[in-house]
Order: C-alpha cells, then structure tokens, then sequence
C-alpha cells in the first residue's frame, strides 16, 4: 500500500508542478479550454498565493511530504496530512465554483488525487488497527 500512496503523491506532485508552471507563466495556457474552464485565470489569482508562496508549491511540498509519510510507513501522520490537504484542497474548489466561477482542469485532478490518498490512507490506517486487534485476540 505504502508504494500505491507513494506513486499517487508523485502524480500530485506532477499535476501541482504543471499548476505552477501556469502560475508562472505569462503566455497562454494549453489547459485554456472555455470560459469555465480556465487555469490561467485560477492560478493568476489573488487565491492562488497564500504569503507570496504559490499555491501549486504548497501543493508540491504537501504531496512529497505525503510521499514521505507512507515510505516510512507513518500511517496515522499520513492520515491526518491527507485529511489536512483534502480540506486544504475542498477550500479551493470552493473557491474557483463560488468565487471564481472557473474551474483549473490541474486543480481538478489534484482534488481527485487527494481525495484518493485521503481515503487510501485511511484504508491503511484501519487495516493496521484491525491487524492490531487480531494480534492481541490471538495472544
């Protein structure tokens, strides 16, 4: 399990590092599809910094750290950072659906993966305390 999370971090880490490319660029973005659909005008927002760091390096540092959790097998530390991100990244589509009102086709994949590292960690977690019960009920 602990690779699954780890290669779908990564992943997290690609699509943030794509977020941030259009956040630092000037041009126009190959993820320009409609007027909904937009990630120049999501991640050239005042939303998209928090403290002069970009969003998408927050993303970025949040996923590795991720990554990080599940090599060394820190189910519980893992958990509670993929629930903080997922919240992290549900304010975010909060924001581009109501405020807004244009959707980052990156932003959408990430939230996707979050919420998959979320729930997979979660998984990990409770089949290790449920391991735990077994190991005691047997001694």
């Amino acid at each position: 399990m602990r690779y699954l999370i780890a290669i779908l971090a990564f992943a997290g880490v690609v699509v943030s590092s794509l977020a941030l490319q259009v956040h630092l660029s000037t041009g126009t973005e190959p993820c320009s599809i409609n007027e909904r659909w937009d990630c120049g005008i999501v991640n050239h927002s005042s939303f998209a910094v928090i403290e002069h760091i970009p969003v998408a390096a927050i993303g970025i540092a949040g996923y590795l750290v991720l990554a990080l959790l599940a090599l060394v097998r820190r189910r519980g530390l893992l958990f509670f950072a993929a629930l903080l991100g997922f919240g992290f990244a549900l304010n975010l589509s909060h924001i581009e659906r109501d405020i807004l009102q244009v959707w980052c086709l990156y932003c959408v994949i990430s939230q996707g993966i979050i919420a998959l590292l979320t729930l997979l960690s979660l998984g990990w977690l409770v089949s290790e305390e449920i391991a735990k019960i077994r190991g005691r009920k047997h001694s």
